[in-house]
Order: C-alpha cells, then sequence, then structure tokens
C-alpha cells in the first residue's frame, strides 16, 4: 500500500505542476458517461475472536483474489483547456468471506458445541471525484477519492455488524476516441472501517465477540462511452 500511496502523491503533484502548461481540448472528455469493467481485486480480512474474559485471543487471517466486474456512471465538468472534474458512481459485484471455526465454548457452567462464524462481504459501491489532467486530445491522467460502502452479512449465531464503509484512494488514465468510446485503466486500494459482532447467546455466547479489518487492493479496467 505505501508503494500505491506514493504515486498517488506524486501523481497529484505532476498534475498540480502541469496545470496551464499542457495544451489540448478538455471538450472531448466533457459531458455523461457510461462503462462496463473488468477488475481484478485483492482482499485482505484481519480479524480477531474471543470466547470471553480470561480466555485467549484468536487471529484469524484471509486473503483473497478474484476477478469482480462492475459499471459506472458519471459526468465530467471540463475547468479550462486542460484540467477536468469528473464525478461519479460505481457498482462492484464479488464476495469474500472471512470464517471462525470454534472449539466449543464455555457459557457460565454449560459448555456449548462447537460453532462457525461467517462474515461475507459482497456489492461494493463507490461514490468519487477524480481531479482530471488532459494531457493530449485524446488521454488524461486522474487521481481519485471516493466513499465505498459494502453490505455484510453472517452466518452463526451471532449480532449483525453495520456494513462497511470506506475511503478510495486510485489513479488512472481515459483514452476517448473520436466516437466517443473511452478506455480507462486504474489502480487503488480501499481501507474499510473495522466490524465487529458478538455471540447472542443461544448457541454462541454473548460473551463471544469477533472483528474485522477489510482492506481492498485493485486493478480495473473499463470499457464505455461518452455522450
Amino acid at each position: 500500500m505505501n508503494k500505491l500511496k506514493v504515486m498517488l502523491a506524486a501523481s497529484c503533484a505532476y498534475m498540480l505542476a502541469s496545470i496551464g502548461a499542457v495544451q489540448a481540448d478538455s471538450s472531448n472528455f466533457a459531458g455523461p458517461y457510461f462503462g462496463i469493467s473488468a477488475s481484478g481485486y485483492g482482499l485482505q480480512l484481519a480479524g480477531q475472536s474471543n470466547a470471553g474474559v480470561g480466555e485467549p485471543t484468536e487471529d484469524v487471517s484471509i486473503g483473497q483474489v478474484a476477478p469482480v466486474t462492475g459499471i459506472e456512471v458519471g459526468y465530467v465538468i471540463p475547468v479550462g483547456t486542460s484540467f477536468l472534474i469528473d464525478m461519479g458512481a460505481s457498482y462492484f459485484s464479488g464476495e469474500a468471506q472471512l470464517e471462525y471455526h470454534h472449539d466449543s465454548v464455555k457459557n457460565g457452567t454449560d459448555t456449548l458445541a462447537p460453532k462457525n462464524v461467517t462474515f461475507s462481504i459482497d456489492d461494493l459501491v463507490n461514490y468519487y471525484v477524480a481531479p482530471t489532467l488532459v494531457l493530449s486530445d485524446t488521454s488524461s491522467l486522474y487521481v481519485k477519492v471516493g466513499l465505498t460502502e459494502a453490505d455484510i452479512g453472517v452466518t452463526g449465531d451471532i449480532t449483525s455488524p453495520s456494513n462497511l464503509s470506506g475511503t478510495t484512494w486510485a489513479m488512472g488514465t481515459r483514452t476517448v476516441l473520436e466516437s466517443g468510446i473511452f478506455i480507462k485503466t486504474e489502480a487503488g486500494y480501499t481501507d474499510y472501517n473495522g466490524i465487529s459482532a458478538h455471540g447472542k447467546g443461544t448457541s454462541i455466547a454473548s460473551v463471544n465477540s469477533y472483528s474485522a479489518e477489510p482492506t481492498v487492493a485493485f486493478g480495473t479496467v473499463s470499457l464505455g462511452f461518452r455522450f
């Protein structure tokens, strides 16, 4: 993640330094657009489970890489001849899971049977703003910041946590053809807030707690049309 942060910072500095120096037609990029995307998502889930006071804490970590498809819609506003503001939203489908496998646990004087707990993360929605530097009449460079939300599902006798939210940072390029068709390439990451749950007390004691810290890195290629 540190390398990507450095690249994003360098891209921002380059864009700021280049404003006014680039001579291009920003109107080629302006207006509404729609696109479909294919992504490679790397998900890291680090979590903990605890059976109560005096019991050891178990650490769980899982990494998954999966292809993800999505759609995006947005609107590009020219700011001068060489700078754009791109505002939009995207939706990505896909799922990743973090599983906790428990041996028997104690609830007071009783011993409960082993139970498994699963967190699932799916349906990512991103709302973003992407300052864009026009490099030529057909190509541009952008950095993106956005709010990403995802649905959380659980299995097992545990409470349901709130849905995920996090901040997405990315950088990419966009090439627009005369026909209005465009191609975007993008790399970025999303740092989500933590999620937590605890047993409901039926088959998993309420003193049992579970937590997870998801982080996503991704690379995306999009094909779309500017209206």
